[in-house]
């Protein structure tokens, strides 16, 4: 059947002519830098700057904007962006470039930082008491192995299309224009929510320093305010700024201040494990399984959450030297090491100090106070606090790197997109994020940030594994419409026999005849699949065992939704509704505007 060429086809062949061979393996070096054009002052904030597009020029077009919300809506639902578009055009939007200073060191310090800090010193105690017991070492295997088949995902994505954007852009790219938009507001949500129960767990972590008997001590209580709302926390308001302010001032300066302590505290951790195996009883890991194994499922989903923080690494790829080499070892090989680390660290907890005993809010600090180490929970809190701050420094970079690439597509105010021609970063991205998480972090408590942190990067991470098949099988105007049904039908296929073994999780009272029908219906998905012809194969490094490793993924992450409990589920879409919101009344226009300019800058140059 014979194609229309779409304005995403006629955009990229326009760009094209803008890449130049080159033996760097870096695909967007440009003949026309985006550097040269014509710069303005840096520190502006006019109505321009914010809403350039001519829907906001003033309110009679807003209204005949707002008057045809539904087909902008239809038109933008499906539209795809193309690895040119990402990699060149929207780098315009920033005005400066950002430096490529960073390699596979970089990198893999910045993923060790990142995830270990965020992790094993914030959730492991009160998932280990209140979900998993002694188990937790198997919620964190589970976890674990979920992340990884997701950083197989990212890397190859990463490494093709080496942009800010992350998640943002390979969604944007293979899933269309509002999955990318609900992905970029959960990846919003996420860096807010992240940092703020970082903040939260670092506060936690200095007042037990001081009071291993009340860690909320140095938090101040309002009376009339929610649970889970009514103790402020201005330390973790302020750490908050600390960190972005850094972060701020350059890229390479974090990322050598983060590998130097990442080293100092990854010599810490051995030390833990290895005083914790001593010290630690084997009598206290029985009962093993005390909630069942739905206690390990319930906590493998919220401690997933330990495991973030690659997906920040993975935005950094716009300022690696090499993504071919640098991304899949600072990614795919520290995220293992991490895995061992995580289940390590887990087991010392549990050994040292009965479930029962553990202190859900500094679990490590007490649990050497408990055993009699008293000057051992001084090292444990301050090994902790420095795993919390590098992981808020590179936080802090990734977020602000998803944050322009969001801006850059005209999603959020284009503003947010501008990159500092002396320090090469994203201070208003950056500046909006640390805004957001540090009043978060002032009000909210961290068993409330924890569950909606964890809905939000599972549905991504399960997004990028679906976007990876369409990447490999879908290729527009290529795919013929018998092989792109034959592909839909086969990934629902999968989708919905994940979901079928959840729902059985969630409500059946025994048996096992549902999970076999499901993994069988699962098997049979992905063999369909796999018997499809591949469209495209990958250019430099690809995901092994494809489809099955991304449909496990599929299936991994949304068992682990489901296994979150209803006010997750409720928070979530609350969330999302209030983004769907935003979308119709501001994204859609400007996305949609901001496709038509560039198409008819295209079609200038085509004729």
């Amino acid at each position: 059947m014979p194609q229309i060429p779409s304005s995403r086809d006629l955009i990229k062949s326009a760009d094209s002519p803008l890449l130049s061979p080159s033996d760097s393996d870096d695909p967007t070096t440009p003949l026309m830098d985006p550097a040269d054009t014509p710069q303005k002052s840096y520190w502006r904030w006019s109505k321009q700057d914010f809403f350039p597009e001519p829907s906001f020029q003033n309110c009679s077009a807003y209204r005949a904007a707002l008057s045809q919300t539904g087909r902008r809506f239809k038109e933008r639902l499906l539209s795809r962006s193309s690895d040119d578009n990402e990699l060149v055009n929207l780098r315009r939007e920033s005005q400066n470039p950002m430096s490529k200073c960073l390699t596979w060191w970089d990198l893999m310090w910045m993923s060790f930082g990142s995830v270990v800090g965020s992790g094993i010193f914030v959730i492991t105690g009160q998932e280990a008491r209140n979900h998993a017991g002694p188990s937790i070492v198997l919620s964190y295997a589970v976890s674990g192995l979920s992340a990884l088949l997701s950083v197989l995902c990212y890397t190859e994505f990463a490494v093709e299309v080496p942009v800010a954007g992350g998640s943002f852009s390979f969604l944007r790219i293979e899933l269309g224009d509002f999955v990318a938009f609900l992905a970029a507001g959960n990846i919003l949500l996420e860096g807010i929510v992240g940092a703020a129960g970082l903040g939260r767990s670092w506060s936690s972590y200095f007042a037990s320093m001081f009071n291993s008997n009340n860690p909320d001590f140095l938090r101040i209580r309002i009376e009339g305010f929610a649970e889970g709302f009514n103790l402020l926390d201005p330390l973790a308001f302020v750490v908050l700024w600390v960190a972005n302010t850094i972060a701020m001032t350059g890229t390479k300066r974090t990322s050598l201040l983060n590998w130097i302590s990442s080293i100092v505290s990854a010599l810490m951790i051995v030390f833990i494990i290895i005083v914790g195996l001593i010290h630690g009883k084997t009598s206290n890991l029985t009962p093993f399984f005390p909630y069942g194994a739905e206690g390990v499922f319930n906590a493998a989903a919220v401690v997933y959450w330990s495991y973030t923080g690659f997906d920040m690494v993975a935005t950094m790829a716009e300022e690696t030297k090499k993504p071919s080499r640098d991304i899949p070892i600072g990614l795919v090989g520290s995220m293992s090491m991490i895995t061992v680390v995580y289940c390590l660290m887990a087991l010392v907890l549990t050994m040292m100090v009965n479930y029962t005993r553990i202190d859900p809010d500094a679990a490590y600090s007490v649990a050497f106070a408990q055993i009699g180490m008293n000057w051992g929970k001084y090292l444990v809190s301050i090994c902790a606090l420095k795993g919390m701050t590098t992981s808020l420094l590179v936080g802090s970079l990734g977020q602000g790197r998803y944050t322009t690439q969001i801006a850059r597509s005209h999603m959020i105010p284009p503003w947010f997109a501008l990159v500092h021609p002396k320090t090469g970063t994203p201070i208003y991205a950056t500046l909006l994020i640390t805004t957001l998480s540090s009043i978060v972090a002032l009000f909210s408590s961290l068993d409330v940030l924890s569950s909606v942190f964890s809905f939000s990067t599972l549905l991504i991470f399960m997004l990028m594994a679906v976007a990876l098949l369409v990447r490999r099988f879908y290729v527009s105007g290529v795919s013929t419409r018998s092989s792109l049904v034959k592909f839909v039908a086969c990934l629902c296929t999968i989708i919905g026999s994940a979901i079928g073994v959840t729902v059985f999780w969630s409500t059946s009272k025994g048996g096992y005849v549902g999970y076999v029908v499901g993994v069988v219906v699962w098997f049979l998905g992905t063999l369909g699949l796999a018997l499809l012809p591949k469209q495209r194969a990958a250019k430099v490094w690809g995901v092994p065992v494809v489809p099955w490793l991304p449909a496990l993924s599929i299936g991994m992450n949304v068992f682990l939704i489901g296994s979150l409990g209803y006010v997750a589920f409720l928070r979530f879409f609350i969330c999302s509704g209030v983004m769907v919101l935003y979308y119709l009344f501001v994204g859609v226009h400007a996305t949609h505007d901001m496709a038509n300019q560039k198409l008819g800058e295209t079609n200038v140059a085509l004729g």
